[in-house]
């Protein structure tokens, strides 16, 4: 008898800890709404810590809304005002790259309608010691076709050249002393092929692929050391099997109210919501998500929404 209750009572407990997330349609918070979009909010805790997120859900089917980019052309920008810019107000906007703020440059690829409008960043110095040392790096990216189908890809950008190269498995990073390197010695690392998308946004590292948690970052070097388990307000997008484009946000930064999640975390997260792809984006204070104008998460600077220099939009 005591066997059986301590099964029993494992297989619950075993139950409960595993027991999926569960999230509440909103569409009415944001609406009016077309009936390919929906908006999902939870705020179940995960691993016991305190969480805040969303996540929308287009169906790709529908042709009648485009799947666009923004981008500041130098200049950075809060959602907000690339919301308030846009003629045809978008349902949806949502940062997308990495950047430096010196510059307001993009780090990542980002096209609209089949034009390449930032390039991916694919050499990085070393620091300290290794100053004379570059590690050359491919980003990973997630872009949509002309008859909207959706890729996930480890991508290669040359300002020379108007095409997108992709690489369907994760490649390598590799040192050397030379900061350029030849774009054919760069195609050769991998089995890149040119990349016939319409839309595209860049980030990194990679977070499923066949359906399947793959957090790339030792070949991408997105993040140092064990940062990928530090918790912070997160972006990512990804799609389904049956063609639904995920773009998720989780709040952050806000003790006593949201603690934020580890890139681990979130991988879980899309997964369950049934990603067989998805890729990180930049994060952090960067973090928002707008329909029809109106704030999902809190932003976590204290200034409210951080300005930057690309976003995706669903018009």
């Amino acid at each position: 008898m005591k066997n059986t209750l301590y099964i029993i009572l494992l297989l619950l407990f075993s139950t409960i800890t595993n027991a999926q997330v569960q999230w509440t349609n909103v569409d009415a918070d944001f609406g009016p709404l077309p009936a390919s979009m929906h908006v999902y909010k939870t705020t179940d805790a995960i691993d016991g810590k305190l969480n805040i997120a969303y996540y929308v859900s287009f169906d790709l089917k529908d042709k009648t809304h485009a799947l666009s980019t923004a981008v500041g052309n130098g200049k950075r920008y809060t959602p907000q005002k690339y919301y308030d810019s846009i003629l045809s107000k978008p349902l949806l906007v949502m940062n997308a790259t990495f950047f430096e703020f010196a510059h307001n440059s993009n780090l990542n690829l980002v096209v609209d309608n089949g034009a390449i409008k930032s390039y991916h960043l694919h050499s990085l110095p070393g620091k300290g010691k290794d100053t004379l040392t570059y590690r050359h790096v491919y980003g990973a990216a997630l872009g949509i076709s002309k008859s909207n189908k959706p890729d996930v890809a480890w991508v290669y950008t040359d300002t020379a050249d108007a095409h997108v190269y992709a690489s369907q498995t994760v490649v390598p990073m590799f040192k050397d002393s030379v900061a350029d390197v030849p774009a054919k010695e760069m195609l050769s690392k991998g089995n890149f092929k040119k990349w016939k998308i319409k839309t595209a946004i860049g980030g990194g590292p990679v977070l499923l692929q066949d359906g399947e948690l793959k957090i790339t970052n030792n070949e991408e070097l997105k993040f140092a050391g064990k940062a990928i388990l530090d918790k912070h307000p997160r972006t990512a997008v990804g799609y389904t099997a049956n063609n639904q484009l995920i773009m998720f946000v989780c709040e952050g930064r806000f003790p006593g109210r949201a603690d934020g999640l580890t890139l681990t975390q979130m991988a879980g997260l899309l997964k369950e919501i049934g990603c067989v792809e998805a890729i990180n984006l930049d994060g952090g204070g960067s973090s928002c998500l707008l329909i029809n104008g109106k704030e999902t998460i809190k932003p976590s600077d204290k200034e409210g929404q951080r300005p930057v220099p690309a976003v995706f939009t669903i018009r």
